[in-house]
């Protein structure tokens, strides 16, 4: 690796907590959850439940693994040092995959949020720039700032869900029409909403990638991801029943499909029409949460990989802003995807990647427990990557096509950064 500066640990235990919250309360509670419904209807509570029962066992295995490396990277840099750097270089390719397209849809469900609040059929493809250019500039600000930032804009969001929860479990269930009877949702099924769920909760993953920037992290990292898990799993559980209890699982997953803001057209429909300023100002604070601290993390890999020339060098300069170019590049590239793809597409295709980046994340802490003579941690975390396989199974074939095209251009890239790397003075 290059000398180059160090990132500064400057966030402890709480702090660590709120960039987990603020990369799980979002894109989770008001658009993932949705999305299950529109493959399982009133079974949504039992793909949250797969999801999170994942999320914990992924989440155990990334916080070993960071305590161990506490480095900026998550598991480009433990596939790099626990398995082979070839399947580290793979891992960072798929988390920048995978996150880039949740930060993309993050970004389409502020927009959208917003277009369904003021009436809007659609939002207009410039509004999709905005939430992008402003959380960079926060990133860029430092992480200081942007834990502050975190704090406001996760306490919002939590208002207005806690808000949705308690109104929709007051209101009786409206009628709604069918077109079509459904047929009861296969195991198949409910492991693809669970993967699709199952995006929402690895914002974890932040806490880990931000390792090199938390002290004590032995200690921080661990409870962290455990808290972050059960309260973001309790927060998933709470919303999807209350919103399938006003208007039932299947027009839930209708009015995600069709509706971009759609905890906002069940209040509307449901009568709780007072609901609808808050819950856009919820949505739109989550999702620009999830959407910083997505953008925090993906500079950290893409910071770890220029280290390693898996990425050009000059992404690797960290300035009193943090990796201030890394987050450029970064914000440029989550942008094209926002203005170019579809949010079911982008999160299914997330969904694809993160599964595989999941899985070598457990088989690296695997081996890692193995060589400590830790057989039950390392069974969990054998557990953690056979489940992550079964679930990416689960989804569709055009699912993988994104992230496999992202993936062999991304190895391509590294490959050629590697070949122009300028020689050693020392040789």
């Amino acid at each position: 690796m290059t000398g180059e500066r160090k990132l500064q640990r400057t966030i402890g235990l709480p702090g660590a907590i709120v960039l987990g919250l603020g990369s799980m309360v979002g894109t989770g509670a008001f658009i993932a959850i949705g999305l299950a419904a529109g493959i399982v209807d009133d079974l949504v509570w039992i793909a949250v439940l797969i999801g999170g029962s994942l999320a914990m066992l992924n989440g155990l295995s990334s916080a070993r693994l960071a305590a161990r490396h506490p480095v900026s990277g998550g598991t480009y840099e433990y596939g790099y040092r626990e398995l082979h750097p070839s399947i580290g270089v793979g891992a960072g390719w798929l988390f920048l995959t995978a996150k880039t397209a949740s930060a993309a849809t993050a970004s389409m469900g502020i927009a959208g949020y917003l277009a369904e609040s003021f009436g809007a059929t659609s939002p207009p493809t410039w509004s999709l720039g905005l939430p992008i250019l402003a959380m960079a500039a926060l990133a860029v600000i430092g992480l200081r700032c942007s834990l502050l930032a975190t704090t406001v804009l996760v306490s919002l969001a939590m208002a207005a869900l806690l808000g949705f929860i308690a109104w929709g479990f007051g209101t009786p269930t409206i009628a709604t029409p069918t077109e079509v009877s459904r047929p009861t949702p296969s195991s198949i099924d409910l492991l693809h909403a669970a993967a699709l769920v199952f995006v929402a909760f690895t914002g974890y993953g932040r806490i880990a990638t931000l390792g090199e920037e938390i002290r004590d992290p032995a200690r921080s990292i661990p409870m962290a991801v455990v808290v972050t898990v059960l309260v973001s799993a309790a927060l998933y559980l709470l919303v999807g029943l209350a919103a399938t209890n006003v208007v039932g699982g299947a027009a839930f997953g209708d009015l995600a499909k069709a509706a971009d803001g759609p905890l906002i057209a069940i209040a509307e429909a449901g009568g709780g029409g007072w609901l609808v300023i808050p819950l856009a100002i919820g949505a739109c604070a989550a999702m620009g949460g999830v959407l910083l601290n997505l953008i925090l993390g993906l500079s950290r890999v893409v910071l770890a990989m220029g280290r390693r020339h898996d990425l050009p060098p000059s992404l690797a300069r960290v300035g009193n802003g943090g990796p201030v170019i890394a987050i450029v590049v970064v914000a440029a590239t989550v942008l094209i995807v926002a203005t170019t793809g579809s949010m079911l597409t982008a999160w299914s295709g997330s969904a694809a990647a993160v599964l595989a980046y999941y899985a070598i994340t457990n088989l690296a802490a695997a081996r890692m427990s193995l060589r400590d003579g830790q057989r039950a941690a390392a069974t969990a975390s054998g557990l953690g990557a056979l489940a992550c396989i079964v679930v990416a199974c689960s989804l569709p074939a055009a699912a993988w096509g994104p992230p496999i095209i992202a993936l062999l251009a991304g190895l391509c890239l590294s490959v050629l950064s590697r070949v122009l790397r300028p020689a050693s003075p020392s040789g």
